[in-house]
């Protein structure tokens, strides 16, 4: 296992993140307490120090379970939680993204893990309704407290990131220092706005879901469920079509050539450009993933990945790089330019 800087920061994660949505059965899936242990003692095993909760997975056991697996440990480990999802349905100050919540969230997060600060806090999705500047004044409370290192965002137009941490780089506040995405060869649309945002400001970048609910395993090939959306795995729905089963194929034979599982090879290409969430069921699963580490794609199989599941830029980049447009800007200097 190696690390990464945890964006502008000093920080060292392991270069995957072991995600814990699945501890506990409270939702009618997921791993026992037993299993949910073999797991993190697997994951630390092989090296990892960084962990994935939230206050609302498995109604708060993930953050419980965990909090008890980090005794004796918590200071080698990175725990990064989150807040934004109501836990009192009803009762519309008890999720979002506002300063009520934010305290009410951290407070029970800090209870439920058995300890007095985390490492990265996250705002696990935009509210639509909180100002920017609330928030960011908010989490940057709580980090002058001690009670939270770092700031993350997840699920959040790029705009608003960008956004918040301009203010609150001009007011002197935290900034955010991670972006959490959906990412995966199934899912490459961050690539439009979030991947390049994160690398010029400085942005860590953890993929959830970097097997598209287990769809990059190899469970379906082509002509299997078109136009159905299956259930496959409990945890998530997948609407399958013809284009990811096509891009399953590319990687089930990428795997093949390899010697490796499918799901290795999807997390390799991911890990690549950002840390991957890993979320296991089962003991199994996680070994399985982890060898992911174990190796590097070619050159030539990188490519034929990139191609099979490639997205159109669209608007406004496709529009910019005509040649026309080239020649308004740059009046037909463009190629001589060093960049």
């Amino acid at each position: 296992m190696n690390f990464k800087l945890f964006g502008r920061s000093g920080l060292k994660v392991s270069e995957v993140c072991l995600g814990t949505m699945t501890f506990g059965e409270d939702w009618g899936w997921g791993a026992s307490k037993d299993e949910s242990r073999a797991i993190f003692d697997a994951f630390t095993a092989a090296g990892g120090n960084f962990f994935d909760t939230a206050d609302g997975y498995t109604n708060g056991t993930s953050e419980k379970f965990l909090g008890e697996f980090i005794k004796g440990s918590r200071e080698r480990s990175v725990i990064a939680t989150k807040y934004s999802f109501n836990m009192r349905p009803g009762d519309p100050n008890a999720g979002g993204n506002h300063r009520k919540n934010m305290i009410q969230a951290l407070e029970g997060s800090l209870k439920r893990l058995g300890t007095d600060y985390v490492d990265i806090y996250w705002v696990h999705a935009w509210d639509e309704l909180t100002p920017s500047d609330e928030v960011m004044r908010g989490l940057d409370d709580l980090v002058r407290q001690g009670k939270v290192l770092y700031v993350g965002v997840s699920n959040t137009p790029a705009w608003v990131v960008s956004y918040c941490n301009a203010i609150s780089e001009i007011r002197g506040w935290s900034r955010f220092t991670g972006l959490q995405v959906e990412y995966s060869l199934l899912e490459r649309t961050p690539e439009r706005e979030f991947l390049p945002m994160a690398k010029a400001l400085g942005l860590a970048v953890t993929a959830w879901s970097p097997l598209c609910g287990g769809l990059l395993t190899g469970k379906y090939g082509a002509g299997a469920g078109i136009g159905e959306e299956k259930r496959l795995d409990k945890s998530a729905f997948v609407e399958i079509d013809e284009r990811k089963l096509k891009i399953v194929d590319t990687v089930k034979s990428v795997a093949a050539e390899l010697g490796r599982s499918p799901a290795q090879v999807a997390l390799a290409w991911t890990r690549k450009r950002s840390i991957p969430i890993l979320g296991a069921r089962t003991l199994g699963q996680l070994h399985d993933n982890l060898k992911c580490l174990e190796f590097l794609l070619s050159y030539e199989q990188e490519s034929r990945l990139n191609q099979a599941s490639a997205v159109p830029d669209g608007y406004p980049y496709e529009f910019l790089r005509k040649p026309m447009v080239h020649d308004h800007l740059h009046g037909g200097t463009f190629e001589t330019i060093q960049n």
